[in-house]
């Protein structure tokens, strides 16, 4: 049946029970809440700037929808780094790091300028070090090492 192999590819055995297929380390679980913490939050955002797109008139249509395209592209890619995560695949390093880096260019522009928000600015680049300290750790790069 199509659902019980389903159920098996989820982890979950002919008697409803999860089998646990191997135990992860709390270091990489800190890394897979952080990130997934990012994407919830960029998801959010996204659907904010959907709906703004629909009550209210932009200044230029063309730059609110690349803004808002440009934000769900990002969260899909935060989903897929997360899923991945979770596989161990060893790509997913270097994707974080690139996210990371995006989200701290922005929480340091964030301290700076006319319209200055240090507490969007510090609420931006804590996790981010937080995800790039976890990234380097020793069970997070071990965890991550398949290939592919």
């Amino acid at each position: 049946m199509q659902i019980n192999g389903f159920l098996r590819d989820l982890g979950v055995s002919d008697s409803q029970e999860a089998v646990p297929r191997a135990r992860r380390h709390p270091l990489l679980l800190a890394l897979v809440v952080l990130v997934s913490a990012e994407c919830a939050l960029l998801t959010t955002a996204t659907v904010y700037l959907i709906i703004e797109l629909l009550v209210d008139t932009p200044s230029s249509l063309a730059t609110a929808l690349a803004l808002t395209v440009l934000a769900a592209l990002a969260a899909v890619f935060l989903l897929v780094v997360v899923v991945n995560i979770l596989r161990g695949r060893a790509w997913t390093r270097g994707a974080t790091i690139t996210w990371q880096v995006l989200q701290i260019a922005v929480a340091i522009g964030c301290f700076q300028g006319l319209f200055a928000r240090p507490d969007i600015g510090w609420a931006l680049l804590l996790p981010s070090i937080a995800v790039v300290v976890l990234l380097f750790t020793k069970p997070v790069t071990a965890a991550t090492a398949i290939r592919g």
